[in-house]
């Protein structure tokens, strides 16, 4: 077992919905020794050879500090993920998901087999989108940060974000509200009161869109940010974690 290579593992697919491999052509940036593929009663892994150097137990612990090279690891993550993304229902791993060997990889797929089944279900023929809601706070309006905010301004940002998140959340299969964006994460201006995305079927796209506000009816001094269409990261839940295997 210790003589096998290290593999790290992209995400998962089902066999049965290949025609030919799930990332073809490679992207341009990969981690190690070239895309495979691992088979499993019905689940295919997308994985690479990667160097013990950098992915054994002790190195890959340092390497996970050097926030350069985590970024180039995310990029090459995210660019494989999405390349298979484009060819069938994807389920993506966690960053540095790794297994020692074949063995290692049949057995994740294995003890996962239940809930990976569940999320390629739920997850066929869906895309994420995101939506922001923002606050304008220019210096000399109302209620901007020169100074405190009107009474109630604060109370109607909230429930004005609460009712368009349930709103949108009707309109798709499911929802993950997530917390405010900070000014220092967030490159739009204005004060994020709403940072949620949705799991919407490709079905209904149009009407989940047409329930998103546009620039002319999103209230006074707000703004509606949308993005997507994306892989369904957020909606992964099911994957087996990304705890290495020496």
């Amino acid at each position: 077992m210790d003589g096998e290579p290290l593999l790290y593992v992209y995400a998962v697919v089902r066999s049965a919905d290949l025609d030919g491999p799930p990332v073809d052509p490679p992207p341009d940036v990969t981690l190690g020794g070239g895309l495979t593929t691992v088979e499993h009663r019905g689940l295919t892994a997308v994985v690479e050879p990667v160097p013990a150097a950098d992915f054994a137990e002790a190195p890959l612990r340092e390497r996970l500090e050097d926030l350069d090279w985590l970024a180039a690891m995310a990029r090459a993550h995210h660019g494989v993920v999405a390349a298979a993304g484009r060819r069938t229902t994807t389920v993506p791993l966690g960053l540095a998901t790794v297994r020692r060997g074949v063995p290692g990889v049949r057995r994740l797929l294995e003890e996962g087999e239940s809930g990976l089944s569940e999320a390629l279900g739920r997850l066929t023929g869906a895309h994420e989108w995101g939506i922001g809601l923002y606050v304008d706070e220019t210096p000399g309006r109302p209620g901007s940060a020169g100074g405190p905010p009107p009474d109630g301004r604060a109370d109607t940002a909230s429930r004005i974000a609460r009712e368009l998140h349930e709103t949108l959340a009707r309109a798709a299969a499911e929802a993950v509200l997530r917390p405010p964006r900070g000014t220092h994460l967030s490159r739009t201006p204005g004060r994020n009161v709403l940072n949620a995305v949705y799991l919407v079927p490709d079905g209904g796209q149009r009407d989940f869109l047409d329930a998103v506000p546009g620039p002319d009816e999103a209230p006074e001094g707000m703004r509606v940010e949308v993005s997507g269409p994306w892989l369904p990261y957020s909606f992964a839940r099911t994957a087996p974690d990304g705890n290495p295997e020496w």
